[in-house]
């Protein structure tokens, strides 16, 4: 089955690739060493999946966003299509199938830690028919993960660089799972590689970054031979540690927000919806373009989503709304430009 059918009205302003999952979230005394164990107090289930986190996020800041994505035709395929209908996320590009729906068991440790155990098929047989790849491509901004399957994110790099650079959409890339949890079920590294050097905002987690690029040093240093004035900036997130800025052959580096955290799972997918709507989808004409100063303070608003959504059990419920960000930065005494 494909990505969706062909409808009438307008591609969303955003489109977020990426899966809409079930997260059996487990509340642990610990999480086990190997050989060891741990002791759930509680256990409850959410939304989740990257792609529908980062729309949700978007979503939650007042965005227009549409979500390609396929489920399961089965109880957990059903909750995932359910919850997206409660939200103003378009999910008319979200296909079913007969596979089990993609679904993540996490623990989460009292300080918030986690460790996260995905399964289920639905995602990983996405396939873009035609008139999904057209609306992907006629949205102002692209989303995708790197758990999206090789031969998808392939597709939507080659279709991207097909449209004529004035009408192209801007292009974002998600680095998000190491080598190893990506073999044979997401975008390969060769691929990968073509988005680093063409994605108009690359992402990559402090995990997924030292295992492509040989450690986080190694990882700033490529990034700075690769984020020319012609190719837009890449952004390494490091957890608690904050973030690496990297843009035009420099590197700064930000340091996060200090919240009582509850659950880490998904902040850094919150982290990519604050920055989609502060870099890409913030109007900066008016201002004569966008600049340096305004790529920091994108990133520290960023840091404020994820930092807010740690808070919170579960990635979805902990989300801002712009008016909850606001409020945040302004107990801070953050002023963004």
């Amino acid at each position: 089955m494909t990505g969706g059918t062909e409808d009438d009205h307008d591609p969303p302003r955003v489109t977020a690739i990426g899966a809409a999952a079930v997260d059996e979230w487990y509340a642990v005394s610990n999480l086990p060493e190997p050989d060891g164990g741990a002791y759930a107090s509680e256990v409850e289930t959410a939304p989740g999946g990257v792609g529908a986190n980062v729309a949700v996020g978007l979503d939650r800041l007042g965005r227009d966003v549409g979500l390609v994505s396929r489920v399961g035709d089965d109880e957990y395929g059903d909750l995932a299509r359910s919850w997206l209908a409660e939200s103003g996320v378009d999910g008319s590009r979200v296909a079913v199938g007969d596979e089990p729906t993609t679904r993540s068991v996490i623990l989460s440790a009292p300080d918030g830690e986690r460790a996260i155990v995905t399964a289920g098929e639905s995602f990983r047989e996405l396939r873009l028919d035609p008139p999904t790849l057209e609306s992907i491509v006629a949205s102002e901004v692209v989303f995708i993960t790197a758990y999206a399957p090789d031969r998808v994110a392939r597709a939507v790099l080659d279709r991207v660089l097909d449209v004529p650079e004035s009408d192209r959409p801007a292009l974002v890339f998600d680095l998000s799972g190491p080598v190893e949890e990506l073999a044979g079920r997401g975008t390969e590294p060769e691929t990968v590689y073509g988005y680093l050097h063409r994605a108009d905002l690359f992402v990559a987690g402090g995990v997924a970054a030292p295992a492509y690029f040989g450690g986080r040093e190694a990882a700033i240093d490529r990034l700075r031979a690769v984020r020319t004035p012609s190719v837009g900036p890449a952004v390494l997130t490091h957890g608690a540690d904050g973030m690496t800025v990297v843009a035009e052959g420099e590197s700064t580096r930000i340091d996060g927000f200090d919240v009582d955290v509850v659950d880490t799972t998904g902040a850094g997918d919150a982290f990519l919806a604050g920055l989609i709507d502060r870099w890409l989808l913030t109007d900066r004409e008016s201002a004569g373009g966008r600049d340096r100063t305004d790529l920091l303070d994108a990133v520290r608003f960023a840091a404020a989503v994820a930092a807010i959504n740690c808070t919170e059990r579960f990635t979805q419920t902990g989300l801002p709304t712009r008016e909850a960000l606001e409020a945040f930065l302004a107990t801070r005494d953050v002023d963004l430009r």
